[in-house]
This record gives C-alpha cells, sequence and structure tokens, in this order.
C-alpha cells in the first residue's frame, strides 16, 4: 500500500469536509448526483475524444498503482544479473541459455537471448534502446490521460454551474428558492476543481514516477546485460547497477555486495 496516497486522499478530503462542517455546512449539501453525472461524464466524454479507447483503458487500468506500488525489486534484479555474470564468466555466455525458460521479466528475457545468440553488444544496445524508447514513448501517455481529466474538470464543472443557473432563473417568481437553487448549481464547480486537484492532477504526478522507476529498472537490466557480454568482472557489475538505484539504502547495497563472490 503506498501510505503517502492514501493519506493524501484522507488528508484532503478531510480538511474539505471538516471545513465544511466548521462553517455549519452539511455534507448533504453537496451530494449532488447531477452534477456528479455531469462533470464526471463531461470529463470522461472528452478524454474519449481526446486519447485512443486502448490508451485509456491502459491508464484506468495503471490506476491502481496510484494508491497500491507495484511489485518490482531492483536490488534483486541487481543479484539476478550479477549471479548470470559468473555464471557467463565461468562457462561462457552460451550457458546463460539454459536460464532463459526461467526468466518472467520480457524485457530481461528477450535482451539475454540475443546476448546467448551472440548479436554484437553495440547492435544488442541499439535494438534494445529502440524498444526502449517505444515503450516510454507509450507509457508517457498514461499519465498525460489523467494530466487532461484534470484540465477539463474544471471547466465542465462550470458548465455544470451555467446549467444550474440557467434553471434558476427560469423560476425567479419563486425568489426563495432562487438561494438554493444557486448554492446548488456552483456544487458542479466544487466537483470539477476537487476532482482535478485532489485526484486527476496527483494520480498523473504519481504515475509519472512510477514509470519512471520502471523504466530506470529497464535500463539497468540493459546496461547489464551488455556488461556481461562484454565480459565485466561481477564485482564491478554489481557497483556499477547499484548506480541506477538511487532510493536503494546503502546497507542493502552493501548486503547486497557481499552475496557477490569474489
Amino acid at each position: 500500500m503506498d501510505k503517502a496516497s492514501w493519506g493524501g486522499v484522507a488528508l484532503g478530503l478531510g480538511g474539505i469536509v471538516g471545513g465544511l462542517l466548521l462553517e455549519g455546512g452539511k455534507i448533504s449539501q453537496v451530494l449532488q448526483p447531477t452534477a456528479a453525472m455531469i462533470v464526471f461524464g463531461g470529463t470522461l466524454g472528452a478524454v474519449l475524444i481526446q486519447f485512443p479507447l486502448p490508451v485509456v483503458l491502459g491508464a484506468f487500468g495503471r490506476l491502481v498503482h496510484v494508491f497500491i506500488e507495484p511489485k518490482r525489486n531492483a536490488l534483486g534484479m541487481v543479484k539476478e544479473l550479477v549471479s548470470y555474470a559468473n555464471k557467463a564468466r565461468r562457462e561462457g555466455i552460451v550457458s546463460l541459455d539454459a536460464e532463459l525458460q526461467k526468466i518472467e521479466e520480457p524485457f530481461l528475457k528477450k535482451s539475454l537471448m540475443l546476448a546467448v545468440d551472440g548479436t554484437e553488444p553495440q547492435e544488442l544496445r541499439k535494438m534494445m534502446e529502440l524498444e526502449l524508447d517505444n515503450q516510454a514513448e507509450h507509457e508517457e501517455k498514461i499519465p498525460q490521460v489523467f494530466e487532461s481529466a484534470g484540465g477539463f474538470s474544471p471547466t465542465i464543472g462550470i458548465i455544470g454551474a451555467v446549467l444550474g443557473l440557467i434553471q434558476v432563473m427560469q423560476h425567479l417568481d419563486k425568489i426563495d428558492e432562487v438561494g438554493r437553487g444557486i448554492a446548488v448549481a456552483f456544487v458542479a464547480t466544487i466537483y470539477g476543481v476537487g476532482a482535478a486537484n485532489l485526484f486527476f492532477l496527483p494520480a498523473s504526478g504519481k504515475l509519472k514516477i512510477r514509470i519512471r522507476e520502471e523504466q530506470v529498472i529497464r535500463e539497468m537490466t540493459l546496461e547489464g546485460v551488455i556488461s556481461i557480454l562484454e565480459g565485466m568482472n561481477p564485482r564491478m557489475l554489481e557497483t556499477k547497477l547499484l548506480g541506477y538505484l538511487a532510493e536503494a539504502k546503502p546497507q542493502e547495497a552493501e548486503e547486497q555486495k557481499t552475496e557477490v563472490p569474489g
């Protein structure tokens, strides 16, 4: 669980609802299904116009990563690559062919397969960097979906408020209901601005971080496979790969190093 995301949602909503209650308001005053339908339906429609359906579906599929950290073990990847380096140093790069069936990570499997097949390091780097670039270009559209939603929803909220005011103006003969009608009309604006600043834009920012972390691990993987192909010493390889992991704790890195035979 991502404690920062859950805590941020709780703190943001708690502050807004708490402020409303302290001012003497009621939660029922801002629970308007019609306003929610206008804002979220209109925002989704605008997003679907801007992005292809597979991109939107992919973005919603990655939404869970805002609140739950993806299972990835960067230090485990370093350990795995160092073990391959040790085996390749003792038995040759072709010996890693037996390990291919055990590898689940697609990028590592493809890179190592090309290395085992005798691809030159420069050619291997060129091929896999092209795949990295294509994948990065696809992945950068995912946070853009929520970033665009954060731009659309406040405007859609204003549209909802104007629609509500139009209905109010048609009943000016009932002056006692005008004030209540105006208050209800502005709920759509609250939904639009609140959704943008409490969810869509923050979700976009968190997904950018998640995606970049995955890209760094793939870049590290490629560098590791090329270094193995070039015959780099396992200890030197480990030090090189740990340089990619800014988030790795020093003591964890030191423990990782002690597992590599001299």
